[in-house]
């Protein structure tokens, strides 16, 4: 696997399923352009999903044309409707890339306990999936996955899975007990979505960019997740051929990481401090319920992380996208935000938090940061 990976959800025509003939020229141009430097700088994982709309049907008129033994191809099935539905998108998927197998085939989005139970079940997705790896249709099956920490050390302590697909970086490090268990289990470990859910860091606020300096904050966090060996491969969501330039610049800071950073990751540890005090900054994540623990459904621990994100960085825009997804975006991003928090009795479910008589308060105060109209997840547009 290289340390980058061409991920594709960003270049597609429409994010639904349509005619070939409905494809707009120019759109394809580009993804086959993206294609083309992908390969060029060796980042030959190419990876996108059945649920990416016309994706595949698009790489199909370029996977093909390449020498197959040099790609790593990824596709990722969804779960519901069980295993004759997964064989069935599968087929489509295989079907629209023009390609005799993939790679690496990934159960898409195992973010749940009930989602968990559907995959490897007897007679689930993942049995299904077994047999196109005996017929040859598929080298190696993983996971994807937006699920919380505990659901994804249920499904590697399975033992079922070559991969996992995760969210971790440097303002989310919540998975890290889940990338070490990975490796326990000699899993490949694929980074989701690092530019942009790792912080919209291809439209930086300036404080962060001045705290990451001499760094851009993409290079910081790319830096910062590949210093990490547990850690194989980022994928880098592109939208155009040149989106790939800021990410290659890491590379030959991989050897001096250990040099680089540190100061940089004591600026932005300060600066939280700062803001904040160390007792929250080290403590404010502690015996917080889960959305299911708590009156209203509130994701109270995914609330205060994107107001402390806000506060201490700037960053008030990702917040603002990703806290009104929240009540919109299913079990992929689970739970409600904190619209009317001030008549719900918290008390009970936040007796276990060394902080529980200022987090009401604390919650309101983020409802008015960051609320505002919701936001859809991109595949819901």
């Amino acid at each position: 696997m290289p340390v980058f990976s061409c991920g594709g959800m960003r270049y597609q025509n429409s994010w639904k399923d349509v005619p070939e003939s409905d494809i707009n020229a120019a759109n394809q141009q580009n993804l086959e352009a993206i294609i083309r430097r992908s390969l060029e700088l060796g980042i030959n994982h190419i990876e996108t999903a059945r649920a990416y709309g016309s994706s595949e049907m698009q790489l199909g008129k370029i996977l093909p044309k390449q020498q197959r033994d040099s790609l790593i191809v990824q596709t990722k099935v969804t779960i519901p409707g069980g295993s004759k539905e997964f064989r069935r998108k599968f087929d489509k998927s295989l079907e629209n890339l023009k390609l005799d197998y993939v790679d690496l085939l990934s159960l898409h989005g195992i973010n749940t306990e009930e989602l968990l139970h559907e995959s490897v079940r007897s007679g689930g997705c993942y049995e299904e999936a077994k047999k196109l790896q005996e017929q040859g249709k598929v080298r190696f099956i993983g996971f994807s996955t937006h699920g919380p920490t505990d659901v994804l050390l249920k499904t590697i302590a399975t033992d079922l899975f070559d991969y996992i697909n995760l969210h971790w970086y440097y303002i989310f490090q919540a998975n890290w007990p889940a990338i070490e268990a990975a490796n326990r289990h000699d899993m490949g470990v694929f980074i989701i979505s690092p530019s942009d859910k790792g912080g919209r860091l291809y439209n930086p606020p300036q404080k962060l960019v001045e705290l990451c300096q001499p760094l851009s904050p993409m290079v910081f966090n790319d830096l910062f997740c590949l210093s990490h060996s547990q850690v194989h491969t980022l994928s880098l969501g592109a939208a155009k051929p040149t989106d790939f330039d800021e990410h290659i610049k890491t590379l030959e800071l991989l050897d001096k990481a250990e040099e680089i950073l540190p100061p940089i990751l004591e600026r932005l540890e300060k600066e939280a401090i700062a803001r904040f005090g160390e007792d929250w900054v080290k403590s404010w994540h502690i015996g917080l319920p889960k959305p299911e623990e708590t009156p209203g459904g509130i994701n109270i621990t995914t609330i205060l992380w994107l107001r402390n994100l806000a506060l201490a960085y700037d960053l008030l825009e990702y917040g603002k996208m990703r806290y009104n997804l929240l009540g919109n975006g299913s079990h992929w991003f689970p739970g409600a935000n904190a619209d009317g928090v001030q008549n719900l009795d918290l008390a009970p479910s936040l007796a276990r938090s060394p902080h529980a008589e200022k987090i009401p308060a604390l919650l309101a105060d983020a409802h008015q940061l960051l609320g505002g109209q919701k936001v859809e997840r991109l595949s819901q547009q």
